[in-house]
């Protein structure tokens, strides 16, 4: 299968960027089930760019507008990885689409595997301070979904951690969660770089006390990611 059109294909269907993720990049992940992975040789990482004017809009908080976007970009997501999926499976190769948000278990905020961490294994960005995969071009302004195959396709590259001595996001955020620990890859354990619990507690916490927000949702950290705003200021 050729991977450059399958790109092409996914970037068509609606995501902003799309890149492939070998496997063994990620062996020894966390997964739900355990074997979630077995019998797949590449993971299809999709995103799509959340709106600058959107997130603007957050201040110390969540806004309305950002958490419908939210969810409106998640389902956008899960289409366009339903779409890949029937590519893959029309030429002959096995697809299995990850839901963009789905916690399966409420307690540890967990899901089928990390999209984050297939985006980074993919080059899509790098695992910044906050956890989340900042790209070069959208900073971490964007949403994730995975397609898992087993199709014969080239993998890319991951990208260099260029977070440096940034404090942006630990500074900024209302929790107090981010350790502002960097890494040149990936953080070992979430807890490395978070008090996750922190950071848990204050977007339940701040969202129950909202009204039209239906989500469990902050982007603090997300809008004041410089990267984020290269794309803004150079237009």
């Amino acid at each position: 299968m050729n991977s450059k059109e399958l790109k092409g294909f996914a970037v068509d269907a609606g995501a902003t960027v799309a890149r492939i993720a070998d496997l063994d990049r990620l062996r020894g992940i966390e997964t739900m089930p355990p074997d979630l992975l077995d019998g797949f040789r590449y993971a299809v990482s999709l995103a799509v760019a959340l709106s600058g004017s959107i997130m603007e809009t957050i201040t110390d908080r969540p806004t309305p507008i950002y958490a419908s976007h939210y969810l409106r970009v998640n389902a956008l997501l899960d289409e366009t990885a339903l779409k890949v999926t029937r590519y893959i499976e029309e030429r002959g190769a096995r697809a299995m689409p990850l839901p963009a948000s789905q916690t399966l278990d409420e307690e540890r905020n967990v899901s089928y595997l990390s999209h984050k961490a297939v985006a980074v294994a993919a080059g899509i960005g790098w695992q910044g301070k906050s956890l989340l995969t900042v790209s070069p071009d959208y900073g971490p302004r964007i949403r994730l979904v995975t397609v898992l195959t087993d199709a014969d396709l080239v993998s890319d590259e991951p990208l260099k951690n260029r977070c440096g001595g940034c404090t942006k996001c630990t500074d900024a955020c209302p929790a107090g969660a981010i350790k502002n620990v960097n890494t040149d890859s990936h953080y070992a354990s979430r807890d490395e770089a978070l008090h996750f619990e922190r950071c848990v507690r204050h977007v339940r916490e701040v969202c129950a006390r909202m009204e039209n927000i239906g989500a469990s949702i902050c982007g603090v950290c997300i809008k004041v990611c410089p990267w984020g705003a290269k794309k803004r200021e150079a237009a």
